[in-house]
């Protein structure tokens, strides 16, 4: 529905479901996302264009104190931008689903609790332009909370990493969810001091 013109519009999407790697419990790639048109989708993923920091393995959750390092490559979601960027919620849903592996009898409730956002590229002006980013890493810490029907035993706090990239082309965007959260491990493509 287009609110400005009270008018309903078909909406077409073309999601791949790649399934799991080593590491890698969930990766879905949308391959066409627009307003429903005969133009045919451009199916193909590049990934040889995304920067090599995005591909191998997930990374690892990461303590605090990577944030009190001072470090440009990392942003902590504030509590606006969750409000502003409901996609985040998103994310967090697909990290909750691809861990209760369809175990639910209805939707449960997530609270977020933490989103840090990782980039190759350190921020230039503000710290929030990684919201926007076209490749990122999402350290998601959150709540699942409900009645026994709705939370299935998965009821607490759980954590999620996320990796975004897109392949420069439009409407093409791959999610791919790590398969389980272990202490994070710097890489030695990373330049930050502990």
């Amino acid at each position: 529905m287009d609110p400005a013109i009270n008018s309903v519009f078909s909406f077409q999407t073309l999601l791949s479901d790649v399934g799991a790697t080593p590491g890698i419990h969930l990766t879905l790639r949308t391959l066409a996302c627009r307003i429903k048109c005969n133009k045919p989708t451009k199916d193909y993923w590049d990934g040889t264009s995304v920067d090599d920091f995005y591909h191998g393995e997930m990374p690892k959750l990461f303590p605090d104190d990577v944030l009190a390092s001072g470090s440009k490559r990392f942003y902590e979601v504030q509590e606006a931008d969750l409000r502003e960027n409901d996609w985040l919620q998103l994310f967090t849903e697909i990290a909750f689903f691809s861990k209760a592996e369809l175990k639910l009898m209805a939707p449960p409730l997530l609270e977020i609790k933490k989103i840090v956002i990782e980039t190759k590229e350190e921020y230039t002006i503000e710290a929030r332009e990684k919201l926007k980013a076209d490749s990122a890493i999402f350290y998601i810490s959150y709540k699942c909370t409900g009645d026994a029907s709705s939370a299935r035993g998965l009821a607490g706090d759980h954590e999620g990493i996320i990796r975004k990239t897109m392949d420069g082309k439009p409407e093409h965007m791959c999610i791919e969810v790590a398969r389980e959260t272990e202490e994070y491990i710097p890489s030695d493509n990373e330049s930050l001091l502990f």
